[in-house]
């Protein structure tokens, strides 16, 4: 009889692999689909709340249904959690939020702190509105108004004012900024000489391009503001670099040149007008000595016009020896009334002094000191009256015109 015949206990005791096949009994088929299925189902049931999942087919059916729903549930639970953990975001204190809800940008800019939104229904783009940002741009081959090329290297120093702008209004601000440089940058080396951007007009010229680059970020709503505007290096190229580098150090020669003409005018000017001032002082000083001696004689001539009216004569006389006595002791000549005769000799005192006769340059003033010059004079005197070289000395005169 065949293992598998019909009458065999299902085949169990002609199996091979059964009891009767001595490598162990019992049932080692496969484990059953259905039964797996049955034995998850259950589990998941017990797990978020199902039926007891006995009972036949019926109660099989119903334990399919709590999985459905528990397990949706809690899928549902958890996708919300994350959802909603995903909404938490933080703005440091330098940033500001621009929110964008369903694609539309709301009026509220977000301030530093904890904050939360929907996700997939808001986004929020985070800007740092403190930070200084900085752009160099190295533009060269670039030509002046007098037609030279120059190389030259400028630095941009911007830092985002308006947050909405900046998000919303430009697709690339960044892109934007670099552009108008360019452009700003070229524009005003276009309308400088090379001269000026190499010496003394950097600064002027950066802030043309600090003000011609604000409007365009202006015109265009970006919301950058230009902080700064830097001409870091103005070099003419390489090839002609020689030659510039002599204008340059000419036109140093020259600035030199010019401080110290200008350091000896700040000398002399003053010490000319303190020489001008010092003349003036001088002339007026002068001026009223005049006029202060002027109004002297004035007086003078007024008492002496009194007195000469009260004494005509006697006025006349002693005018006449005043005047005299004045003419007489600015000469450096003496008379000499020769006794016997109707002439007076007059002694030239400046020439004898010259060959030595007359030692003392001064004039005798009282009777002892005429005398003695008298005598001294005596060998010099050669008259037809006078044999024996004796003056007269009562008939002396001094250079004061008196008489002993």
């Amino acid at each position: 009889m065949a293992w598998n015949e019909p009458g065999n206990n299902n085949g169990k005791d002609h199996d091979p692999w059964g009891s009767g096949g001595g490598r162990g009994g019992g049932d080692q088929g496969p484990p059953d689909i259905d039964e797996v299925i049955k034995n998850l189902t259950k589990k998941f049931n017990g797990l978020f709340g199902g039926g007891s999942g006995s009972g036949g087919k019926k109660s099989s059916g119903s334990g399919n249904g709590g999985l459905s729903g528990g397990f949706l549930a809690g899928i549902a639970v958890v996708a919300a959690a994350v959802w909603g953990f995903m909404g938490i975001y933080i703005v440091d204190e330098a940033e500001r939020g621009v929110i964008l809800r369903f694609g539309r940008v709301l009026d509220i800019v977000v301030q530093p702190g904890l904050h939360w939104n929907p996700p997939l229904i808001d986004e929020v783009s985070l800007v740092n509105v403190s930070e200084l940002n900085r752009k160099t741009y190295d533009n060269n081959a670039m030509l002046t108004t007098d037609e030279n090329i120059i190389d030259i290297t400028v630095t941009v120093q911007y830092v985002i004012e308006d947050p909405v702008n900046y998000v919303i209004a430009v697709q690339d601000p960044e892109l934007s900024l670099d552009n108008a440089a360019e452009s700003a940058i070229r524009h005003e080396v276009g309308s400088n000489f090379m001269d000026q951007i190499l010496t003394t007009g950097r600064a002027a010229m950066a802030d043309a391009v600090q003000d011609r680059l604000q409007n365009y970020m202006n015109t265009y709503t970006t919301g950058i503001r230009v902080a700064q505007v830097n001409v870091v290096d103005a070099q003419p190229p390489d090839a002609v670099r020689p030659a510039f580098d002599d204008v340059i150090r000419a036109r140093e020669d020259e600035q030199r040149a010019q401080n110290q003409a200008q350091q000896y005018s700040n000398r002399i000017i003053p010490e000319a007008r303190g020489d001008a001032q010092r003349q003036i002082e001088e002339a007026n000083a002068y001026k009223e000595e005049v006029i202060a001696r002027a109004e002297g004689e004035a007086s003078r001539f007024d008492a002496l016009l009194t007195e000469y009216q009260k004494a005509p004569q006697v006025t006349r006389q002693r005018l006449y020896i005043e005047s005299l006595q004045d003419v007489m002791t600015a000469s450096s000549k003496i008379m000499i009334d020769v006794e016997g005769g109707n002439n007076m000799m007059y002694l030239p005192l400046d020439k004898l002094m010259e060959q030595g006769a007359i030692t003392s340059p001064s004039m005798p003033s009282s009777q002892r000191e005429l005398q003695d010059f008298a005598d001294r004079l005596s060998p010099y005197l050669q008259g037809p009256s006078n044999t024996s070289g004796t003056v007269d000395r009562s008939r002396l005169t001094n250079s004061r015109g008196n008489r002993p």
